[in-house]
């Protein structure tokens, strides 16, 4: 029996973006690119989620051209012929099966540790040498840092769209660099980039800046931010919608055309008094197309390893409620992690009633490229 998904199944646009359906892939970071540089299996990887209908397909973390932004083994770069021509070959392979792709830009910052590759010398790099509150690791950047992280961003970008990728993503989520410039904990900087919410924000603000002058009007950005860290999944940057709207404001101005709200679980409200999540307070307050993630489609929660029955825990993790919110407008684009990872005809399989034959996602999944 063939399930009504309704809106996931509408064409989005936006610019020059047209979307088949509102359905992405989540960025995820899968340690597959040796040297660094994204290889055919990696294109193969890409290629089937296009091919089983997926409409947009955000890539995994890929570093910008800056010492310290990388902090895992394996994880591709956005710089340098090879990587480039890797990238290439992705972002052809997609759009020959009728998606779209955008790279999501990244530096991880302060999560970098002593002897990363490709420069074991190099530390990480952050707003006060802190991992975490209290957790010094590396060093504070000099305004000298702060700008050349800014061109790696904006470099990346215009190469973005000299290959092909139909908008870029910008990692500002989850503990990394970015991250950790907005959030009190980790910015204790006494500068322009510190104290204040405005000031925090500045560093974010700019990359978005640089990036909007390097790919002009039409070229869609979208901006990945998070309330969790990797480092305290309950740490917060703004506790009600008159704080969430300040954040929100000046990124609209700087050029973000789409904000990636990325929350653990997508059903669960974001604010007391309304049930309205991350992205639907984001759309609601900056006017802005929102997509939303978290654990859409899971038969494991990714934190604590449990959930319900793998059969119910497909037809329940939120596929009914997605179809409700979505036709209510609270965000306009999903996207689905490690369902997805897991299964690339995930979205078929659901679409057509076949839920029997999801395969469940596996942590040793992670392992092997689907």
């Amino acid at each position: 029996m063939t399930m009504n998904l309704g809106p996931l199944f509408e064409p989005f646009e936006l610019h020059n973006l047209k979307l088949r359906n509102r359905v992405a892939m989540a960025p995820m970071t899968r340690n597959f690119s040796p040297g660094n540089v994204p290889n055919e299996d990696v294109v193969s990887y890409y290629r089937r989620r296009a091919e089983n209908g997926v409409g947009l397909l955000i890539t995994e973390g890929t570093t910008v051209n800056h010492a310290g932004a990388n902090g895992y083994p394996n994880v591709p770069a956005f710089h340098g012929d090879d990587a480039l021509g890797g990238w290439k070959q992705v972002v052809d392979a997609v759009h020959e099966a009728g998606g779209a792709i955008f790279p999501q830009l990244w530096h991880v910052g302060a999560v970098r540790k002593e002897g990363t590759e490709p420069d074991p010398s190099v530390p990480g790099y952050s707003p006060s040498g802190l991992f975490a509150p209290g957790k010094p690791n590396g060093k504070a950047m000099t305004k000298d840092d702060i700008d050349d992280v800014i061109k790696a961003f904006a470099d990346a970008a215009q190469d973005a769209k000299g290959l092909g990728f139909d908008g870029v993503e910008i990692h500002g989520a989850h503990g990394y660099l970015l991250d950790q410039f907005l959030w009190e904990g980790t910015n204790q900087r006494d500068d322009e980039y510190g104290g204040s919410m405005e000031n925090r924000l500045r560093f974010v603000v700019e990359i978005v800046e640089a990036v909007r002058h390097r790919v002009g009007p039409d070229f869609p950005i979208m901006l990945r931010f998070s309330q969790w860290k990797q480092q305290d999944y309950e740490a917060k940057l703004v506790h009600s919608p008159e704080e969430l709207e300040a954040f929100l404001a000046p990124l609209v101005e700087a050029g973000v055309d789409i904000f990636h709200a990325s929350t653990r679980r997508f059903w669960e409200p974001e604010f007391e008094g309304s049930n309205l999540n991350l992205a639907g307070w984001t759309q609601k307050l900056s006017g802005k197309p929102t997509m939303s993630v978290g654990s859409v489609g899971l038969t494991e929660d990714f934190i604590s390893g449990t959930f319900a029955s793998k059969k119910e825990a497909v037809e329940q993790a939120g596929i009914d409620e997605l179809v409700e919110r979505m036709n209510n407008r609270e965000f306009e684009l999903i996207a689905v992690g490690r369902a997805l990872l897991q299964d690339p005809e995930w979205l078929v399989k659901v679409k057509e009633g076949r839920i029997g034959e999801v395969e469940p996602f596996a942590r040793k999944s992670l392992a092997k490229l689907y």
